[in-house]
């Protein structure tokens, strides 16, 4: 064994199989002489329950033999005459038994319990010692159970078999105790020989457990030990390093984090800068709406109505001279009406054009008498426009830029739906709900195909909507609607659109806002 633990020492690879084989073939014998033993003792223990029926039965035979000695003599006696006929029945009931235990127990044999001990040669000799007794108790009792009443008892034969009942009474009785102490002695010296056997394998179990114990474990255990020292060991370089990439770790997410605040700050700062942008650029277009506006209405507005005014003065001067021009006294007045007439629909248009760049009312007044302007130029035969809303004209006026947002959204919803959903009713309101002002303009028109994707409430365009402002069946106006929204998103409103062809189209803008008094230009 010791080379063993020297090739180990030489040849660490080889140290696990070595110790492994050698631990399995200990295990084995160990497993083999823990099952033989077992095996043997139980199966000496169920020989020894075995022949501890047949003691049993042998030693009853001593008892069942005195009680039918008392029943013969109770028999004989005057004063037990009244219960003869009982004595007589526990005579037959017991001497039947006595006689089958008494012959089982010559073939070491109990049927009763399915046991069956072949009996020792001293033990055979004994119950051919005890045989004529046993005969003549046999002989006796089957005569005595022959009486009828008590008087038989008297005759001859019968005292002759009482007679010789009570002499072998006393012979049976010690031949029996011989044989129940035989059975004894055989079945101690049985349970000795277990008691060695059962001693020799615990004493061999423990040596083998000793063998593994000095032959497997020690040597095991002091590579273990050795083991643990390196895993000791390699855990502390392991630590270290853990440290180090837990350093470098930290390093790399501080590093990250940074990274991400700056990419984070450098977006926000380009979705600053293109909202202050698209504001300064929404803010020009106001500008340069409000500069049309004044000049169409101050400029090519007043011109237009001289221009009107000439005509109307051409027209009176003409009907003067109509007496002396009698040739042309019909044809100049039929032009000039029509003249007057295009120049009277030309300033209307003019009007129309320049309260459409920027209502008069929605600078001097505010939103709501200027969607409700809005609502009512829009009416026609066809399509009706309501506007219903909960603020009062007379309170205070809002921001003057969701003021200008509430209703370019408006304009460009009623315009859409004017031009392309061909509705029978639009229906505007401006409603004050739990801190938000929210704008709902809705149409039973055609309505549209809804783009694709849309995220958070905003619409999305796909790409071959993008930068068209015509609508052909099913489709929207992207130019419009994108218009709509660059509107709600400078002011952080929440814009929502919602179409089905066929059912119409529903817009939505709810934008946070507060009630104050607010400077505003007028024109």
């Amino acid at each position: 064994m010791s080379d063993i633990l020297n090739d180990n020492k030489k040849d660490g690879s080889a140290i696990p199989i070595r110790f492994t084989r050698l631990y399995m073939t200990l295990l084995v014998i160990l497993t083999t002489l823990l099952t033989v033993g077992q095996g043997v003792t139980q199966w000496r223990l169920s020989t020894v329950q075995d022949e501890l029926w047949v003691i049993r039965y042998a030693a009853l035979q001593r008892h069942q033999s005195q009680q039918i000695v008392k029943q013969a003599l109770q028999l004989t006696d005057v004063n037990e005459r009244n219960s003869f006929a009982e004595t007589i029945a526990e005579l037959q009931q017991v001497f039947p038994d006595f006689e089958r235990y008494h012959l089982q127990g010559r073939e070491g044999k109990v049927y009763e319990r399915n046991v069956s001990v072949p009996n020792s040669e001293t033990v055979q000799q004994l119950y051919g010692d005890i045989r004529p007794e046993f005969e003549a108790f046999q002989q006796s009792v089957r005569r005595l159970m022959t009486l009828q009443k008590p008087e038989d008892i008297t005759q001859p034969d019968m005292q002759a078999s009482l007679k010789l009942l009570l002499a072998n009474e006393k012979p049976f009785l010690e031949k029996i105790d011989r044989i129940v102490r035989e059975y004894t002695g055989e079945l101690r010296a049985k349970l000795e020989l277990l008691q060695a056997f059962e001693f020799y394998q615990y004493v061999f179990t423990m040596l083998v457990l000793i063998g593994i114990g000095f032959l497997i474990f020690r040597p095991a255990a002091r590579r273990l030990r050795e083991t643990f020292a390196q895993l000791i060991e390699a855990e502390s370089r392991s630590t270290a390093a853990n440290r180090k990439l837990l350093s470098a770790n930290k390093s790399l997410k501080e590093t990250r984090q940074q990274l991400f605040e700056a990419t984070k700050e450098q977006y926000q700062q380009q979705i600053d800068e293109q909202k202050t942008q698209t504001s300064y650029l929404i803010a020009g277009q106001e500008e340069e709406r409000k500069r049309l506006s004044r000049e169409l209405h101050d400029g090519l507005g007043q011109m237009l109505t001289a221009i009107k005014l000439q005509i109307e003065g051409l027209e009176v001067g003409l009907a003067r001279m109509a007496p002396a021009v009698q040739d042309e006294k019909i044809t100049y007045p039929k032009n000039l009406q029509i003249l007057k007439r295009l120049v009277t629909q030309t300033i209307q248009e003019t009007r129309t054009i320049s309260n459409n760049l920027m209502p008069s009312v929605l600078s001097d007044f505010g939103v709501i008498p200027a969607i409700k302007m809005l609502a009512e130029n829009d009416r026609s035969e066809t399509i009706d426009v309501t506007f219903e809303t909960n603020l009062s004209a007379d309170g205070p006026r809002l921001d003057k830029n969701v003021e200008i947002m509430l209703y370019r959204v408006t304009q460009e919803a009623v315009s859409n739906a004017v031009r392309h959903a061909n509705p029978s009713h639009i229906h505007i309101q401006l409603m004050d709900r739990d801190d938000a002002l929210q704008l709902l303009i809705t149409d039973n028109g055609r309505g549209f195909q809804m783009p694709r994707r849309q995220t958070a409430g905003s619409l999305v365009k796909s790409s071959d909507d993008a930068l068209t402002t015509k609508t052909t069946a099913g489709r929207p106006p992207s130019q419009g609607l994108h218009n709509m929204q660059e509107r709600a998103k400078l002011l952080n409103a929440k814009f929502k659109i919602n179409s089905t062809l066929g059912k119409g189209t529903r817009i939505q803008v709810s934008i946070p806002h507060q009630m104050h008094p607010a400077h505003h230009d007028s024109n």
